[in-house]
């Protein structure tokens, strides 16, 4: 790992109910010079006791435990530190559910490396959230499913079921008519929701100068030259000008 200076390390606790996994999660995170495992746990009462005791920075915390699970802990120890979940369940509405409820970053088993575990570590420590592909997935789901300004659980009434928003068809019809590919239909939908570089970067699991890119070559096919003017464009309400091109 590379040198992070000579701040404290990071003291962070893992909450897992397999005693195997506790082990080689302490066991990975302990080869990075900045991080201090300083607890451990098998539940979410004991990852509560242990964060009171312990003080952790930053609580990796599990979500199927026994007694109490780890959505159930996540409200009880965010007012004393980061968390970032780590988990074997991928769910669309566990990772949804603790993405709202304030977890720093959700991570599958499976789906990062040992360094990429401990820059996520970092990273929610710093305020920055860290996804994996498969609640990246989820993220996108949710908002492709809301659209802008939709309510989050569209009602029975409203679309028949397995039916995507209006909303949400009239942006793929844009987005189809401007010639954009599926991943930038899905990066100007992210764009109009209001994300920033960063944030999109996160959701979809690419570097920020992958969005710029994207960002770019969406400009030039919508005929843009701002990010209100593409969302304009994108939601229809805006004409193209003399001289634009798509």
């Amino acid at each position: 790992m590379a040198d992070r200076g000579t701040a404290p390390a990071l003291r962070v606790l893992v909450a897992d109910d397999n005693p195997v996994v506790r082990a080689g999660l302490a066991s990975l995170l302990s080869n990075d010079a900045g991080i201090e495992v300083v607890a451990t746990a098998a539940d979410g009462h004991e990852a509560y006791e242990a964060t009171l005791r312990a003080r952790p920075d930053v609580v990796l915390l599990d979500v199927r435990m026994p007694r109490v699970d780890g959505l159930a802990a996540l409200p009880w120890l965010l007012p004393h530190a980061a968390v970032l979940m780590l988990t074997y369940s991928g769910e669309p509405d566990t990772v949804r559910r603790a993405l709202r409820a304030g977890a720093g970053g959700y991570l599958v088993h499976g789906e990062f490396t040992a360094d990429q575990l401990a820059s996520a570590v970092h990273g929610v420590a710093r305020g920055r959230p860290h996804l994996t592909p498969t609640a990246s997935s989820a993220v996108l789901d949710a908002l492709r499913a809301t659209g802008p300004g939709a309510p989050d659980s569209p009602g029975p009434q409203e679309n028949p079921p397995n039916s995507p928003p209006a909303s949400l068809q009239q942006q793929s019809n844009v987005g189809h008519s401007s010639g954009l590919s599926r991943r930038e239909a899905e990066i100007m939908e992210l764009i109009a929701s209001g994300m920033t570089n960063q944030q999109i970067a996160v959701a979809c699991f690419i570097s920020q100068k992958t969005v710029k890119n994207h960002i770019n070559r969406i400009f030039t096919k919508v005929g843009a030259a701002s990010r209100g003017e593409a969302i304009a464009r994108w939601h229809g309400t805006a004409r193209r000008g003399p001289g634009t091109h798509g």
